[in-house]
């Protein structure tokens, strides 16, 4: 497990990061989310060991990261860093030759991660010629080409479209399967809501909220309730503690606290067929946009 406590870190008189905190376990893919500024890259690099924290711990299996332990890291930083002119497979085989890789299994390597990814047709080509979608995929090769047990991407989908985006949850839920632990950064949530298994929010510099991804949507859910029925709802509307935001004949969308809404379901068994009762738990982005908001009020 990759563990941060309290860590903080200033650029000056700016402090950017404020006692952050979170865990990211093995086998599970954890998403890494805040808008620009947020603090997500200085994080990244925290943990990387580019940037020294101010205060604070980052451990992995409860020992203190050093220069030996990262050596298992993998990272695809948001600016693309691969050489422009080389050829896809020879720069994918190279990176594993740096890795301590012979050349034979360095090539076999890159071969296959370009076949996973779709870049085999390509494999010769060098990389400028690529379009940005396809050198972003190159890049995750390179993170991935080593087998890293920690591997650390910041908006690795930036670029891709989604038959593209597809391709490469498939390779991380894959590498994460076999017990790496993966975090990564991303302004798609709707990606991150739908592969993370669990995720983290920042917003200005400090961590807002964490945990396992339908958890996380449960806690901020605002007691939102779907109904749909063989007759009409109408009624609904003038219910004691119900809330109508969406009516359509047989179908209500309300809010009401758990006892209200029980009772709304017990009224409608009674008038007619329920095809549906159920809760709608808030989105990713939903979430994501109260929290930066109420971050954005406190500071002020």
């Amino acid at each position: 497990m990759l563990e941060l406590r309290n860590v903080n870190r200033s650029y000056g008189d700016h402090q950017v990061l404020h006692d952050v905190g979170f865990t990211a376990g093995r086998g599970r893919l954890t998403g890494f989310v805040g808008g620009n500024g947020a603090g997500k890259t200085t994080t990244m690099r925290i943990i990387l060991g580019v940037l020294r924290a101010d205060s604070g711990t980052v451990t992995l299996d409860g020992q203190t990261l050093d220069s030996s332990s990262r050596r298992r890291f993998g990272y695809m930083p948001e600016e693309r860093g691969l050489y422009p002119k080389m050829s896809v497979h020879s720069q994918v085989t190279y990176l594993a030759r740096l890795h301590g890789f012979d050349r034979r299994s360095a090539a076999a390597r890159a071969e296959e991660l370009l076949e996973r990814l779709g870049l085999s047709p390509r494999r010769d080509d060098p990389l400028e010629s690529l379009s940005l979608g396809n050198q972003q995929r190159v890049q995750i090769a390179a993170a991935l080409v080593h087998g890293p047990d920690v591997l650390i991407l910041d908006e690795p989908f930036s670029g891709l479209d989604p038959m593209a985006v597809d391709v490469v949850l498939d390779v991380l839920s894959e590498h994460a399967r076999q017990g790496a632990i993966v975090l990564f950064s991303s302004h798609q949530l709707d990606v991150v809501e739908r592969l993370c298994d669990d995720i983290v929010i920042i917003g200005g510099g400090r961590i807002l909220a964490s945990g396992e991804t339908y958890g996380l949507r449960e806690r901020h859910g605002t007691r939102r309730y779907e109904l749909l029925s063989g007759a009409d709802l109408g009624w609904v509307r003038e219910h004691p503690g119900a809330q109508v935001d969406e009516f359509d004949a047989g179908r209500v969308l309300f809010r009401a606290e758990e006892a209200e809404a029980q009772q709304v379901l017990a009224a409608a068994v009674q008038r007619g067929e329920v095809r549906r009762f159920s809760p709608l738990l808030p989105t990713l982005s939903e979430i994501f946009k109260d929290m930066a908001t109420t971050s954005q009020e406190a500071q002020r």
